[in-house]
């Protein structure tokens, strides 16, 4: 064959190739439109933006064929229904925190939080590598739920009091804005937990409806002024080792997606993730300087109080086990991974960090 006759029929066979491959392609990388509901408010930035960054990275990676449109809290529902809003088919996802649900059943919690759980790292170790993950979905799959982890605040400041706190004793009777396991703990210390809504913290507070409320940590809570009406910050929030969020995906959605998608998705949600959690490393240390220099004061937690918390919440764990035994599958899965953990932990991680502050401090 003469050269010009082989560059003909080699273009011919481009063209057809081409005229065959771009339906299979359109086939595969359809265009599809999703919606989330988020189950934390457009303030929240930094929780809020989680979403936010997966939507962009999951549409930046099928140019633009896969969208996903955020709402925040109250838009579509509110933040506790986002779960029911999933599971029914009423949005396709939602990027919440499963703690959220613990009305419906404790075992929503344990991948998100629980007292006394894993801190960031160590929790996403479970997730990811330690069976965590599996464990979780497999509980939701009877809720039509599939979820990834979605992001982690690290460990949370232990709230904001109207006056000093330092022993059991001062506990009792003090009415503190706190939900879920965390709230049911605190009640064996006396306290009297009770639901308010973000936006109604701070009047609540000002007023002396509650003596105590709990929210996020440093950058969040600057932003709601609390140490104008409860000045006592204190630390840690035990309960929140770290806050792990998750994008609930509802399940035959998730099944309908070509595998290519949920590639995108799974991979979009862990840089998410990551990126949440970098935002707060680094946005924390300004803003806890702030409320410092604008009067709060930082107290931690009793030695007596952490203990006696400690033994509550492992005495409700025990509780809901003897009836739950999605919960028992799953607490005595955190527990184990969590004791391993710590045995690594204080060898490195613990030594490297109490060095380098006690150098700081000099």
């Amino acid at each position: 064959m003469k050269r010009r006759e082989f560059l003909t029929a080699a273009a011919a066979g481009t063209v057809a190739a081409t005229t065959v491959a771009a339906p299979a392609i359109a086939q595969s990388n359809p265009e599809i439109k999703w919606r989330l509901t988020s189950g934390f408010p457009k303030s929240l930035d930094t929780i809020y933006g989680g979403g936010e960054v997966f939507a962009k990275y999951v549409s930046e990676a099928t140019d633009g064929r896969f969208q996903i449109q955020v709402f925040a809290a109250g838009e579509i529902v509110g933040t506790f229904q986002a779960a029911d809003a999933v599971s029914q088919g009423t949005v396709e996802m939602s990027h919440t925190a499963g703690y959220y649900y613990v009305g419906k059943d404790p075992t929503f919690a344990t991948a998100a939080a629980v007292p006394f759980g894993m801190n960031t790292r160590q929790l996403n170790a479970w997730l990811y590598h330690g069976g965590g993950g599996d464990l979780y979905n497999e509980f939701l799959a009877k809720h039509n739920i599939y979820a990834l982890p979605g992001g982690n605040t690290g460990t949370q400041m232990g709230g904001w009091f109207r006056k000093e706190i330092k022993t059991v004793e001062d506990l009792k009777g003090l009415k503190m804005r706190i939900a879920g396991l965390a709230g049911q703990t605190m009640a064996k210390l006396g306290v009297v937990p009770q639901q308010v809504a973000g936006g109604e913290i701070y009047p609540s507070l000002e007023r002396g409806t509650i003596d105590a409320a709990e929210w996020v940590g440093p950058y969040d809570d600057e932003k709601l002024g609390f140490h104008k009406v409860a000045p006592y910050y204190y630390y840690p929030g035990w309960w929140e080792g770290g806050l792990s969020a998750h994008f609930f995906i509802n399940s035959a959605k998730w099944a309908e997606l070509p595998k290519s998608y949920q590639a995108i998705v799974t991979a979009a949600a862990a840089a998410a993730s990551g990126d949440m959690v970098a935002k707060y490393d680094a946005r924390n240390p300004k803003a806890i300087q702030s409320l410092v220099a604008a009067g709060a004061q930082l107290k931690p937690f009793s030695t007596e109080i952490m203990q006696a918390a400690y033994a509550a919440a492992h005495e409700l764990y025990a509780e809901i086990s003897a009836t739950n035994a999605d919960f028992k599958k799953i607490i005595d899965s955190i527990i184990a991974f969590r004791d391993q953990e710590y045995l690594w932990f204080q060898v490195a991680e613990y030594t490297y960090d109490s060095f380098m502050i006690r150098g700081r401090r000099k």
